[in-house]
Parts: structure tokens; C-alpha cells; sequence
């Protein structure tokens, strides 16, 4: 299976855009004409640079208002224009052209006309060497269903024509896919794939605007590809994405993340049609099946040298007891029943390198996952970077990627235990207080917006998850998008989060600690009173909450007002929702930023407190920015 990319899909001029596309694994492109004509190079200069960069041109696009046009000037002209372009593809050295369905206000339509307009193309185009795809526009002013343009191409009957497939122009329609069973593959000369989410809007402004990649949005593109794949389509498979965001954006992000989709698409295709589907299907990528998280086995901390002292006694005040410091490395481990937080001061290494360009930062996640080594093969096969860090003897080597910001994603099979061939014991002391936190509930990454797309992208193309839609969290200066990946056993999560609006927190965390990252950390609990209790013993600084807040929750929920005042005496937030009750408590931030959270979730309650989030940001907001990480006792 060869890929693909339209150039109109990713920003920069076509040097750039090729250079993108090239980096990230695609076989070819389809040359967007506009792209072409604003590039200062000659066909032929292009034709060499395209091959330079070891790509293909794969199909020259688009070719407008073609068919169906009255006898006269105009059908002339369309036929003039088409054996100039005919000329310019023989100097590109591509041999298919797109043609897609007139919207010229003269198009007369009619089924036998239009074959009649391509029959004769076919010859001209034949003549030159090429072909030419008939693809239907959802908007089209006649032809607006590929079943219709199908017919056109049948009826031509010329082997220099055949069809053009675009995901986004049948599944927007809801034009139902299983219908392209029934055209032979070989009349299919090339395939397009957009995503989109679920809008409902005019069909041009949603394709024009809101396309994105394959599994960033809403509709069916497996039901899509396996109706395409048991006609026993042969051909490329490309992505044509118009998005501003993805226009204006990081071009080789985007691109990565372009081919990244298409990838796991086919794979999950190929696994839905079954390992001994044969024909089409035999070409697709195999890759190891979506890693599946168990558990965190660690979070670790980079910090300096003279802030490991506040750590120490934060998490002696959360209950941590230290358990081991690394063999090698200044790191230390703090435990909490089966948690595990690390501090890390290096003074040299990435993680030294992450402190000092932003600050206090988590540099390393690390995932129990069911197969460490697949869970690797499989985000190296993806486009996921590689992290290869020295170990010493006798240390596990653990398989390791790039994650968000300046911190990496280390993967661990369950039986990996790096507390034994990696740390030596510590004697935290006899005070080894009861465990009243019990994992991680959730990791918050904060990211610019235009990143969340991309990140979440990562997480469900590699892991076994499930995505939540956006939603709004109002902050006090703006909105910020919230996106959730959860695991498949629910029982973990991770939030991305990133606002457009310059001054809300997580812009201006993003813009502290310069670049994205964890921003905060959830840690269930089973008991938060005790733990709200234990923490105002041991004058942990929680975020206070108003009075009209607790007022508040009075008016909305049926609470006990003895309940009331224990939630409201210890800063504890509250919510419901038809499964059950979310308590949380939150630390003030430390250092730049990086707060924690503790949660309690009862019932079946399968939220994040989101009717919260704005009186924590302005909570938060009235707080210290920068708060010292509190003394201990």
C-alpha cells in the first residue's frame, strides 16, 4: 500500500511542504495546482525535486467545471484547458489528473452527456500518455454522489478514465459506503480520506474548513476503506485535508501526523477484515496490535538540586515514604502502597536539560503495559520518536519514547521490576503512615491548541483507548478545550488541555514553562476526608474555595448540611451525576505551575468534575502564581 498527501494539506511553500512530507514516510503526493503555480520553479525542476526527496507525484489536482457544458465557447474552452494541463503533467512526469464535478452555473448535467464530455477527454488524454479520475463533490452542482459519477465513468467506457474516491465527500452525504462494493477495483484509479467531526453546516464550508485526519473526527473511514478494499483497489490511499488550523500550522507535525493516521487506520482495517482476507487487504500494514495500560509504575520529577529538599517534604506531607535512591543516578523513589513518585536532580542528561529550559517538570511516565517491546515496535511504526538513554550494568534497558514537551513515555511489562535491579533500599524511617492514595486517576498535559490534535492522535493510535469529545472549561480570561484519553479499563486518564486565548492558565502555563506539559496530577483516594484531615494537619496548603461556592452546591444538590460543612471545612469540591458522587481537593501550584489533585469517585461516577473547573482557575487565579512548595511539619 502506497501513501499519499494532497500538498493543499499541510503549510509552507512547496520546498517546505515536500521536505515535510518526505520526513514523514510518505510515498508521494498529490500536487496541489495553486501549489505549483506560486512556486518559482520550472515542471521539470519540480518533477526533480519531488524525486530528489525520494516521492512521487501521484495525482495533479484539481481540474474544475469540465462536464456538461453547452455547445460553444465554454465546452471548448474546458477541452483546451485540459490538454494544457495534459502538456504540464507529461513535464511533471505524473500520468492521473483529478477532474471534479462542475459547479460551473451553465453545467447542463445529464448522465449521458457527461460520459460523452470524458469519452472524448479519454481519447485526448490517451493521447498524452495519462489519465484522468472523475470525482463526485458532495456540493456538486449535478454529480454530487460517487454512485452517479461511477455511471458517468461506466458509461464512458474508456480505459483512460476512471473514478476518484473521496471519504469526505460520500460519508458527509451519508451516503452509505457499502455501495462501492459493487464497482470493479480497477476502474478506481485513486482514493481520498478526510476525517471530519460531526457538524452540521454548509458541505463546502465544513470540507473547506474542518477536515482532519483519519480517527480525529466523527465519521465512518474504516466502513469506508472496507468497502473500498473488497472491490480490490490496488492503488494509493491519500489524505486531502483542508483545516486552517492545519494550514497555518507546524508542518512537519502535521505531516507526521497525517501519515501516523493512515497507518493505524489500515491496520485497524486490516484486523477488522480478518488475518486471511487476502486480495487488497494482503498489502496493509501489520503492526502489533494497541498496547493496553494496566498501571503507572512511575511519574518522575526533574527538579534542581536545591528544590529536591521542598519535594521531599511535599511528599511526606501526601503520606510518600522514601523506599530507594538509583544506583547510578541522583534519583530517589518515594512510595506510597503501590505509587511511586520520583525525584530526579541529575545535574546532567535530559532530564537536566528539561529543568533547564522549563523549570520543575515531569520528565518520565512510565506505563505498565501488556507487551513493552509490541507496545515500542508499534510507536516506532507510527512515527513515535525514539528515546535511547545510557543504562549501567546490570540496569534494565527500558523501551522508551518521546512524549509530550521534554518528557518521554517509558513502557514496562508487568513483571519488569526495576525497583530491585535499579535502586537500592532506603530507610525512609519506622513513621510509615496508613496509604490513603491509591493510583493515579489522571494526567493533565497542557499544550498550545493547536498541538491537542496531534497529541490525542498519539494516544489512541498507539494505546488501546477511548476519546471523550472536546468540551469547554470556562476560565476567568477565556476558554480552554479539554479532550479526555481514557484506558480501556477506565480506571486511568489522561486530559489534554489548550487554549487560544493568550491569558488563561493554560496558556500562560504553556507560556511559563515554555512549551507543553504535565500540568497537573490527579491521585485517587478512598477516604478524602481522612486524607483532607491528614493534609490540614500537616498545613498542607490546599486551594481554598469560596463561601458562595458551597452556597452553591447547596442550591444544586440534596446535601446534608452536615456533609456540607465537612466538605466545605477541609476545601473539598463536589459533584454528582446519575452514577454516583466526585469529590476532589486541590494542592496549591508549585513551583511554575504543577499543582496536585486528589480524587474520590464513587458509584461508577466516570467524570472529572468539569461544572468545577472554573471556580478551581479562580481559585488558582486568586492565588500565588508562584507559590514555594510548603516546609514540612
Amino acid at each position: 500500500m502506497k501513501t499519499s498527501i494532497a500538498t493543499v494539506s499541510i503549510s509552507g511553500d512547496f520546498a517546505e511542504k515536500l521536505a515535510a512530507i518526505a520526513d514523514a514516510g510518505f510515498d508521494g503526493i498529490e500536487i496541489f495546482e495553486q501549489d505549483f503555480i506560486s512556486f518559482d520553479f520550472s515542471p521539470s525542476d519540480v518533477s526533480k525535486m519531488v524525486r530528489d526527496h525520494g516521492l512521487e507525484i501521484m495525482l495533479f489536482q484539481p481540474f474544475r467545471d469540465f462536464e456538461g457544458l453547452p455547445e460553444g465557447p465554454l465546452r471548448h474552452r474546458s477541452f483546451s484547458r485540459a490538454e494544457r494541463k495534459f502538456e504540464l503533467m507529461n513535464q511533471l512526469g505524473t500520468d492521473l489528473m483529478l477532474v471534479c464535478s462542475s459547479v460551473h452555473p451553465q453545467s447542463l448535467g445529464g448522465i449521458d452527456r457527461c460520459a460523452q464530455d470524458f469519452a472524448e477527454l479519454g481519447d485526448i488524454a490517451k493521447a498524452f500518455g495519462v489519465r484522468v479520475g472523475y470525482e463526485a463533490l458532495a456540493w456538486g452542482r449535478q454529480i454530487h454522489d460517487h454512485r452517479d459519477a461511477w455511471e458517468v465513468v461506466r458509461r464512458a467506457d474508456h480505459g483512460s478514465i476512471g473514478l476518484i474516491l473521496d471519504s469526505f465527500h460520500t460519508l458527509s452525504r451519508g451516503i452509505d459506503p457499502e455501495s462501492i462494493r459493487r464497482i470493479p477495483g480497477d476502474k478506481i484509479f485513486f482514493v481520498q480520506l478526510a476525517d471530519a467531526p460531526m457538524i452540521e453546516m454548509d458541505l463546502l464550508f465544513w470540507s473547506r474548513h474542518f477536515r482532519n485526519m483519519p480517527g480525529e473526527g466523527d465519521l465512518d473511514l474504516p466502513a469506508f476503506m472496507k468497502a473500498v478494499i473488497a472491490t480490490d483497489y490496488k492503488g494509493p490511499i491519500s489524505l486531502e485535508i483542508f483545516n486552517d488550523q492545519f494550514r497555518r500550522g507546524n508542518a512537519p507535525m502535521v505531516a507526521k501526523d497525517g501519515h501516523r493516521s493512515l497507518i493505524s487506520l489500515m491496520d485497524s482495517v486490516r484486523r477488522d477484515l480478518g488475518e486471511n482476507a487476502g486480495g487488497a487487504s494482503a498489502g496493509l500494514p501489520r503492526l502489533p496490535a494497541k498496547a493496553r495500560i494496566s498501571d503507572v509504575a512511575f511519574i518522575e520529577f526533574a527538579t534542581r538540586p536545591e528544590g529536591k529538599d521542598g519535594f521531599e517534604a511535599l511528599f511526606r506531607q501526601l503520606g510518600f515514604r522514601l523506599t530507594g535512591h538509583h544506583k547510578t543516578k541522583a534519583v530517589s523513589r518515594w512510595q506510597q502502597g503501590g505509587l511511586n513518585l520520583l525525584v530526579d536532580t541529575e545535574p546532567t542528561g535530559y532530564a537536566a536539560e528539561a529543568v533547564f529550559e522549563h523549570g520543575t517538570t515531569v520528565t518520565d511516565i512510565a506505563f505498565v503495559v501488556d507487551d513493552a517491546a509490541a507496545a515500542h515496535a508499534r510507536a516506532l511504526a507510527l512515527g513515535a520518536d525514539n528515546f535511547v538513554q545510557a543504562v549501567a550494568k546490570g540496569e534494565v534497558e527500558i523501551p522508551t519514547i518521546k512524549g509530550v514537551g521534554h518528557s518521554v513515555i517509558r513502557l514496562l511489562d508487568a513483571g519488569m521490576d526495576i525497583w530491585r535491579t535499579d535502586f537500592a533500599e532506603a530507610d525512609g524511617g519506622a513513621d510509615d503512615p496508613p496509604a490513603l492514595l491509591s493510583h493515579i486517576d489522571h494526567i493533565a498535559q497542557t499544550m498550545g491548541y493547536d498541538e491537542m490534535l496531534s497529541w490525542a492522535l498519539f494516544y489512541t493510535t498507539i494505546f488501546d483507548t477511548l476519546k471523550s469529545p472536546l468540551f469547554d472549561v470556562v476560565d476567568p480570561d477565556g476558554l480552554i478545550k479539554s479532550q479526555v484519553i481514557t484506558m480501556e479499563d477506565r480506571r486511568l486518564h489522561l486530559t489534554l488541555n489548550g487554549s487560544d486565548a493568550p491569558y488563561t492558565r493554560a496558556s500562560r502555563f504553556v507560556s511559563s514553562v515554555r512549551g507543553p506539559a504535565v500540568q497537573h496530577i490527579a491521585i485517587a483516594t478512598d477516604d478524602i476526608f481522612a486524607l483532607g484531615e491528614r493534609l490540614r494537619d500537616q498545613k498542607f496548603e490546599i486551594l481554598a474555595q469560596t463561601q458562595n461556592y458551597y452556597d452553591d452546591v447547596l442550591a444544586r444538590f440534596d446535601l446534608d448540611l452536615d456533609f456540607l460543612n465537612k466538605i466545605k471545612g477541609l476545601n473539598i469540591l463536589y459533584d454528582e451525576d446519575e452514577s454516583g458522587r466526585y469529590l476532589q481537593l486541590f494542592s496549591r501550584t508549585i513551583d511554575n505551575g504543577l499543582f496536585f489533585e486528589f480524587v474520590q469517585r464513587e458509584s461508577g461516577y466516570a467524570g472529572f468534575g468539569a461544572p468545577n473547573a472554573p471556580f478551581r482557575l479562580a481559585a488558582q487565579r486568586r492565588a500565588s502564581e508562584k507559590t514555594p512548595i510548603p516546609a514540612a511539619g
